[in-house]
């Protein structure tokens, strides 16, 4: 498992480099071929006896942030990049650039009136990187620099903790089934995609490429089982095993591909679970609005507090993902 250094890596959207890297570092002696597409997708081939070709998708990319402004205090401006919370990142470290360490400020809540009780917007968020002038922080700082959440990764009893899991989660699966030499009667395609969470953008492009008979999208998911919230509010739990999804925004599941995948968790007796609310999309939706129509699944990871500097998944959930994905592609059920 190299969720560690995944997760440290920093590859906010369009800014997929250091991560692209790493896992051709791990995979170029262990796949057929490989090779980085226009759009800066990686993909690596393993193939099979033929059967069928099959996309294996994760997305490099996370959610982060881009410098939009130079202020005359030397503090910076920013905008997202992805679906960021504004009131998750108050207080929180960051890096710029991959070099520069910065803290996400707001004004002191003992010289707040009303506004602790309503969503700070970005405009009203700085970033302080101890820069006095906006001449000292030009020297360092430009437009369009990337911003990253300076965590770190830890392992606590059973649980990880750190960032970016959505997605290097499903990277890291991927990664597994490489090392691991997974035999196949498909011929398999490891999609490590990017901007995922700008648009679903890299996937179309694969499709484009490979036109694959059928995809998988390895992901994490939310969970939502927040201490306070009604088990119904729920969407996942954690160490309940992955999630399988049958619905989410913009695409519902290919019901032969979602019902193969059950059976297969139910014949090795995997623990699993249906991912219960819809909200949200993968790369999946992406695969199948193509212009070839791909079918396509979705296996997650379930992870609490997803898009924010920091995630809890279940270890417990991770090695039954990578036993589900390995089970499934060993056994090579027909599909279409």
């Amino acid at each position: 498992m190299y969720l560690k250094e995944l997760s440290e890596l920093n590859g906010v959207s369009g800014n997929e480099e250091k991560v692209r890297n790493f896992i051709i570092e791990k995979i170029k002696e262990k796949v057929d071929k490989y090779w980085v597409d226009k759009m800066g997708n990686l993909i690596a081939f393993k193939k099979g006896k033929g059967k069928a070709k099959v996309v294996l998708d994760a997305h490099m990319d996370e959610v982060g942030f881009m410098i939009t402004k130079i202020n005359d205090d030397g503090t910076l401006s920013f905008m997202p990049v992805g679906g960021v919370d504004p009131r998750v990142v108050i207080g929180k470290k960051v890096i710029i650039n991959n070099t520069i360490t910065g803290i996400i400020g707001f004004k002191a809540i003992h010289l707040q009136k009303e506004e602790y009780l309503k969503t700070p917007k970005y405009s009203d968020l700085k970033i302080d990187a101890g820069f006095k002038t906006k001449e000292e922080a030009e020297k360092n700082v430009s437009l369009g620099d990337y911003v990253s959440f300076a965590t770190k990764y830890e392992e606590i009893g059973n649980f990880a903790t750190g960032k970016a899991f959505d997605d290097r989660g499903g990277c890291s699966i991927l990664l597994d089934l490489i090392l691991n030499d997974i035999k196949s009667d498909y011929d398999l395609y490891f999609a490590f995609v990017v901007q995922e969470e700008t648009g679903l953008r890299g996937a179309a492009v694969v499709s484009e490429q490979i036109k694959p008979d059928f995809a998988l999208a390895f992901e994490c998911t939310t969970a939502g089982d927040n201490p306070e919230l009604e088990k119904v509010h729920w969407a996942t739990h954690l160490g309940d095993g992955p999630a399988l999804t049958f619905l989410h925004s913009g695409y519902v599941i290919d019901k032969e591909i979602f019902e193969t995948l059950v059976k297969t968790a139910k014949d090795n007796k995997i623990p699993f679970q249906y991912k219960r609310r819809t909200a949200g999309g993968t790369n999946a939706a992406r695969y199948a609005r193509s212009i070839y129509g791909v079918p396509a699944g979705v296996i997650s990871i379930p992870a609490r507090y997803i898009h924010s500097p920091l995630s809890i998944i279940s270890l417990e959930d991770y090695a039954n993902t990578f036993k589900l994905a390995k089970a499934f592609l060993e056994s090579s059920p027909i599909i279409k």
